[in-house]
């Protein structure tokens, strides 16, 4: 097949020396050029319509995510799988037809159906899991005291005023505020997220707002810490607990076995699906 270069140069060298050869094989070159632009655009074609229709589909996935660890299972049955920085560049790539469908959690997933009148969500679950904070693997006296937080905080319901916050009926009308008096002399706790994945931790201005991130800024008000926030790539956000760089990772973290292998996991304070985002 011939590239844009091998047209250009056979225009110069076989192009004529007259005015009237020159523009025929301008429009000539210009046809081949479209032609070869548009070859080189694949689109998606296979419909899904369950999670049994995704053999042999081309699905998008937020990179390093449970969803792209799930979606990995099926490129053995001819899957392709097209992996992205964020999951919002999946959604545009299924709405421009360059992918079949994108698997990715169901509460961003929903954000992404009501902002975009030509997506759905298919109603069987792609699977069910369990949300979890991370931490270096060894570092037992900081996961006890999380641990300690998170069991209070369930008890006198401020996970589920935060929840309600941002998901349902009664979102916006419970926001998690500090109380006065805190004593936050036992220093600063560094949290890892992707400021990606609405309503768990999102852009709101300068500051990264969400469930993740008030539940974090509970944990610190109980155990007397200041919380500082750092926004990377999802796939980062091990290492980066692994490294000592954050005390902790939480941004809708799945506790799989593989994550379990390289971090541990605080006992789990919420309990979400992936599902599949489909063109209407």
């Amino acid at each position: 097949m011939w590239t844009q270069v091998d047209i250009f140069i056979y225009f110069r060298v076989r192009g004529g020396k007259d005015m009237k050869d020159k523009k025929r094989f301008a429009a000539l070159a210009l046809s081949a050029i479209m032609v070869v632009s548009m070859a080189g655009n694949v689109y998606a074609s296979k419909e899904v319509a369950s999670k049994d229709d995704l053999a042999g589909a081309t699905i998008g996935v937020q990179l390093g995510t449970t969803g792209d660890l799930d979606a990995s299972d099926y490129e053995k049955d001819g899957s392709t799988v097209e992996r992205y920085n964020k999951g919002s560049e999946a959604v545009q790539a299924l709405k421009a037809g360059q992918i079949d469908c994108v698997i990715i959690d169901s509460q961003p997933a929903a954000k992404f159906a009501e902002n975009n009148d030509d997506l759905k969500i298919l109603d069987e679950p792609f699977e069910e899991e369990e949300y979890a904070i991370c931490l270096k693997k060894g570092n037992d006296e900081l996961l006890d005291k999380i641990n300690g937080a998170l069991e209070e905080l369930k008890e006198d319901g401020t996970i589920d005023s935060i929840m309600d916050n941002y998901i349902g009926d009664d979102a916006g009308k419970t926001p998690y505020e500090s109380p006065e008096d805190v004593d936050r002399s036992n220093g600063t706790l560094v949290m890892a997220t992707n400021a990606e994945f609405e309503p768990y931790e999102y852009h709101e201005g300068d500051d990264i707002v969400g469930i993740d991130a008030d539940i974090a800024q509970a944990i610190c008000d109980k155990l007397g810490y200041e919380l500082k926030i750092e926004d990377m790539e999802f796939d980062s956000i091990l290492p980066a607990v692994q490294s000592g760089k954050a005390d902790f990772g939480a941004a809708g973290m799945t506790v799989t076995e593989d994550r379990k292998s390289s971090v541990d996991f605080t006992d789990t304070y919420a309990n979400a699906s992936q599902v599949i985002i489909v063109k209407k």
